[in-house]
């Protein structure tokens, strides 16, 4: 049996719940816009002040891999945004173990397509027995609920 990551057992048998993963999304997009904000404005610093173009893709090139490595990076050391932490949340591979970046990037990705497409991904999991979500599927990995012992 897999050992427990962080020393946080997960809750036996329980689904994270739909509400409580949005919450946790909700909460880490306030952090990552607050990231952009502070990445963009350096960028912009060295542009010499200018703006850029709603049509300039290398711009929201750099958004969508500056998401990723915000999400990879916490979700392959030790599972865990900060709005995961907030809501009792761990991402974690199907055998118990910690998500690696192959995983943490295919989820990443899957999130994202399965978001922009009126949340589909994320709504799935209202209709999985497991409670997961497409890119739970997609990359084999799955959001469990855990209780911190205090």
């Amino acid at each position: 049996m897999a050992k427990a990551l962080g020393g946080i057992p997960p809750e036996a048998s329980a689904k994270p719940g739909f509400l409580r993963h949005l919450a946790a999304l909700l909460y880490d997009g306030l952090l990552l816009a607050s990231i952009y904000f502070v990445l963009t404005a350096i960028l912009i610093a060295f542009r010499g002040g200018e703006a850029f173009s709603p049509a300039y893709p290398g711009y929201s090139l750099f958004l969508i891999v500056t998401g990723l490595g915000f999400f990879g990076w916490f979700w392959t050391h030790g599972g865990q945004t900060l709005g995961m932490r907030a809501w009792g949340l761990r991402v974690q591979s199907l055998n118990g173990t910690s998500c690696q970046w192959q995983q943490a990037l295919l989820r990443g990705i899957w999130a994202l397509l399965g978001g922009s497409c009126l949340g589909v991904g994320y709504l799935w999991s209202l209709i999985d027995p497991e409670g997961r979500t497409l890119q739970d599927h997609r990359s084999g990995t799955r959001l469990i609920r855990v209780t911190r012992h205090r």
